[in-house]
């Protein structure tokens, strides 16, 4: 897929949201360190279709040929960009909804990916193999405050840190390397 134009902003009744605008400023501090998601086609409908009508850089966590009805309900981790319509739009319509997480990490689609799909299985206390969802918010958020400082590390790969909505979506929550393991910063979007 390829980037999309960035388009002017507004919602569809021409206004900011102020709400949008915020989480527009506190998602791209730092210009300089790329800002993703990681979206759960399970959980936004059309999202493939949504990928490809905004043509935002994308990829499936999921390796290989899917059936469509895998396409539609698999992970994507997806480049944003703070002027873009989709970006605009995922946070107008998923803010709140458990749609994904948000990352800050440095390296290109290619090696971000591959750091995330190390994360997609896990061995469970009884040594078998799970699916970990580490994209919904309502796991992340209670996972990444139990993590040793090992685990955390591992977690992180080469994100900077790991930002997504608190239980009901009225703050953000933001983990971050440089901060202490497993101790988000909140932020209050009322």
């Amino acid at each position: 897929m390829v980037h999309e134009s960035r388009g002017p902003g507004p919602d569809s009744t021409g206004l900011r949201n102020p709400r949008v605008e915020h989480l527009l400023d506190l998602l791209f501090a730092d210009p300089e360190v790329p800002t993703w998601a990681v979206l759960d086609g399970a959980r936004v409908k059309e999202l493939v279709r949504e990928l490809d009508t905004h043509r935002v850089e994308a990829e499936c966590l999921f390796a290989g040929e899917l059936h469509p009805s895998e396409q539609r309900v698999a992970p994507y981790l997806v480049r944003l960009h703070e002027e873009s319509e989709f970006t605009r739009w995922l946070l107008e319509q998923g803010w709140g909804r458990s749609w994904g997480i948000f990352v800050r990490a440095s390296g290109d689609l290619k090696s971000v990916r591959r750091h995330f799909r190390t994360l997609l299985r896990v061995k469970g206390p009884d040594g078998r193999v799970l699916y970990f969802r580490f994209y919904d918010p309502r796991v992340l958020r209670l996972y990444l405050p139990t993590c040793t400082a090992e685990e955390f590390a591992l977690v992180f790969g080469p994100a900077r840190s790991f930002v997504m909505e608190g239980e009901d979506g009225g703050a953000l929550l933001d983990f971050s390397r440089a901060e202490r393991p497993g101790v988000a910063r909140r932020v209050d979007l009322r």
